[in-house]
């Protein structure tokens, strides 16, 4: 793993394409991301395409993030525009080296004294509830939504497609304790991996949305990104072909219906913003 400490000209990024449906701005404490889902979109997005080293080896460790967004969201505010914040889009912002790094600590702590509208903390890892003390200060100031990544609630498939990212039974219980916290927490059932029949139950009680998002309609490109990535032999070669479908999200939003109001269930690129 290489590992680089950097500066950054800035940290707030205007939010475009997939998340200019509510967010304004997305914010990435790293570049790269030592989980390396084989999935992961942006490995086909030119911080990577131009990479001589592959994804999942290297992180860059944005050591003046916090003091950027001091500065930046001070500038904004100035202007009386809105600050819808997603943390994060290009990599995850409780990745290993946030353990010791604390960038995104830091980054929450500068949010107290100047908070957003609103913060989405997107994540596949436990380290978060580290910073449950936090975002429950922070919720009293502006609207915080902690979504977690659950593509699945098998453990075995998670280890086909994410084998260096945290197991799914360290994620629910990291889900429920933020949830336990006060905070307002979303089951990002993204991309969808093939599921038990029993994954809505496990989902009751620790969540207060569930958001489905596929590799078809949800790698920025309508599939094409997934593609290139090899996505559909790897599920051809697991015997996955009917978890690769255009249309299953259309499925898997009816099967989730079952047991959740649709006040809870979003789908895709239209509801990823929080009303």
């Amino acid at each position: 793993m290489e590992i680089k400490e950097t500066l950054s000209k800035k940290i707030l990024t205007e939010a475009k394409g997939y998340l200019d449906v509510g967010f304004t701005h997305s914010l990435n404490p790293y570049s790269g991301c030592a989980f390396s889902c084989k999935y992961c979109y942006v490995r086909e997005m030119p911080i990577q395409r131009f990479k001589e080293i592959p994804w999942g080896e290297w992180v860059d460790i944005k050591i003046n993030a916090a003091e950027n967004y001091r500065n930046e969201i001070i500038k904004i505010r100035k202007k009386n525009k809105p600050v819808n914040i997603f943390m994060s889009s290009a990599t995850d912002p409780y990745q290993p080296m946030e353990r010791k790094a604390a960038i995104t600590r830091e980054i929450l702590e500068e949010m107290l004294e100047n908070p957003p509208d609103f913060l989405q903390v997107q994540t596949r890892s436990p380290l978060i509830t580290r910073d449950i003390d936090l975002l429950v200060k922070l919720k009293e100031k502006c609207d915080v939504l902690v979504s977690m990544t659950v593509e699945t609630d098998r453990d075995d498939i998670r280890k086909i497609f994410a084998p260096v990212a945290p197991g799914i039974p360290l994620r629910l219980k990291a889900l429920k304790e933020v949830y336990d916290a006060g905070i307002h927490t979303q089951a990002s059932i993204s991309p969808v991996l093939s599921f038990t029949p029993d994954f809505a139950k496990v989902l009751e009680g620790i969540v207060n949305h569930i958001w489905i998002d596929t590799l078809s309609i949800g790698d920025g490109a309508m599939g094409k990104r997934s593609e290139r990535l090899g996505m559909p032999t790897l599920f051809q070669n697991h015997e996955l072909e009917k978890w690769y479908q255009k249309d299953l999200h259309l499925r898997v939003e009816k099967y989730f219906r079952k047991y959740f109001t649709s006040e809870i269930i979003r789908v895709s690129k239209q509801e990823a913003f929080p009303k």
